[in-house]
């Protein structure tokens, strides 16, 4: 007994893993985030072969000003896509939280020239993210709480949204909006549209968040394996429920944004502007199995595909060829995904 127990060992630890392969992994994200780069700038050489104006400096704006409000919409889309979920109603959060706004400011009697609003001018923006926030909580409560498929959850609050925004404008447009709905939408500073910057300044801080904070972890680790998640200390839920808030406060700040550059609050204000964001993010390699994805990449992808779109209206390019291509550069980004990353999507 005691020649036993003296040759029985205690198994030593198992080595820690080498740093090699994760520094290797990050090699290749971050190769990853530049992929774009080279399309970009592809895009921008054919584009000045079909019409020089295309790299003039107003030509630039123009297309970094129509794409900041959709850029938001994809930033949003894309926290919410990084922790494996996707948010479909924020097309409809876009349209109906300045439309809200709208109603309860100016009122849709304003149309006829009456401006019988409930509330005074300077509650505009935050009714706008009250809206934005009350969604995100809403959505976030059956899909967090009650555990309902998210998709499921939010196709029906698309269309509920959509609907309530046709309801409270009677099919009509808001317009006549006060100057605290317009201003971020209709000013410049520095020269450059307000809603550029606002929109760069938000992607500048969703990198660092996302890529350099505890939060941005959490967000990955959850989209990677939500129990090993759960399981390492991470409060999934709580964290998943804020990253749906978050998402729909972007949206309506993005909506609220395009109806001051419109100065008006048309009633089908979003309404298939979730496919734009899809092929925008889903080009700029945001995996929609979670866990996968930069903003940097998904703002590559928002802007290749608002390049291509102006490409495509300098050379006369009928606009209704855009939904066809949303959709082919969807598919195809899918199967160069599939390709790359040998991981089928589910």
């Amino acid at each position: 007994m005691s020649d036993t127990l003296s040759t029985t060992k205690t198994p030593s630890p198992a080595p820690p893993p080498s740093a090699e392969p994760s520094s290797r992994s990050l090699a290749i994200a971050r190769l990853r985030d530049l992929a774009l780069v080279p399309a970009i700038i592809a895009v921008a050489i054919v584009g000045s072969i079909v019409n020089p104006v295309f790299l003039s400096s107003d030509n630039i704006i123009n297309v970094l000003q129509s794409m900041s409000e959709i850029a938001i919409l994809v930033l949003a889309q894309t926290i919410v896509l990084i922790t494996g979920k996707m948010d479909l109603s924020l097309e409809s959060t876009f349209g109906l939280a300045p439309g809200i706004a709208a109603w309860l400011i100016v009122d849709p009697a304003l149309t006829r020239g009456l401006g019988l609003g409930v509330l005074p001018d300077g509650w505009a923006i935050p009714v706008v993210l009250l809206v934005g926030a009350l969604v995100g909580a809403f959505n976030g409560l059956l899909i967090v709480r009650f555990g309902l498929n998210g998709f499921i959850v939010t196709l029906g609050m698309l269309i509920i949204l959509r609907g309530l925004l046709t309801g409270i404008s009677g099919g009509q447009t808001f317009f006549a909006l006060p100057e605290s709905m317009t201003y971020l939408g209709s000013t410049s500073w520095f020269g450059v549209p307000a809603s550029i910057w606002v929109s760069l300044l938000l992607f500048a801080a969703g990198v660092v968040v996302l890529g350099h904070t505890r939060a941005g972890r959490a967000l990955y680790a959850i989209g990677g394996n939500t129990d090993a998640a759960r399981a390492a200390g991470i409060r999934t839920d709580r964290v998943l429920w804020i990253a749906l808030i978050v998402a729909s406060v972007l949206a309506a700040l993005a909506g609220l944004l395009i109806s001051g550059r419109l100065a008006a609050v048309p009633s089908a204000q979003g309404s298939g502007a979730i496919f734009q964001v899809f092929a925008a993010a889903v080009i700029g390699g945001v995996s929609l199995n979670g866990g996968r994805g930069s903003v940097f990449g998904a703002f590559t992808g928002v802007l290749l595909l608002f390049m291509i779109i102006n490409v495509l209206t300098l050379a006369g390019v009928p606009a209704q060829w855009t939904n066809f291509l949303n959709g082919a550069v969807i598919l195809v980004a899918l199967v160069v995904s599939r390709i790359t990353g040998g991981k089928a999507q589910t």
